[in-house]
């Protein structure tokens, strides 16, 4: 599949937290700890597990960073 998005991410799940709803999943991307907020049903669709090869794809309008 190609997509026009830019920012996209080779990675690794390492963990999924599933909710009633949503699902947090951890990637390793280059030595970096992601998480991205999905759909349970997204999770079961892309058939997500620890260990499975993934493309992260960033696509967002705002970015914040705040400091203490």
């Amino acid at each position: 599949m190609k997509l026009s998005a830019r920012n996209q991410l080779p990675g690794t799940v390492v963990s999924i937290t599933h909710g009633e709803a949503i699902a947090n999943v951890e990637l390793n991307v280059a030595g970096q700890r992601l998480v991205a907020s999905i759909t349970v049903e997204a999770v079961q669709q892309l058939g997500l597990e620890p260990g499975k090869e993934i493309v992260a794809v960033i696509k967002a309008s705002d970015v914040m960073v705040g400091v203490a």
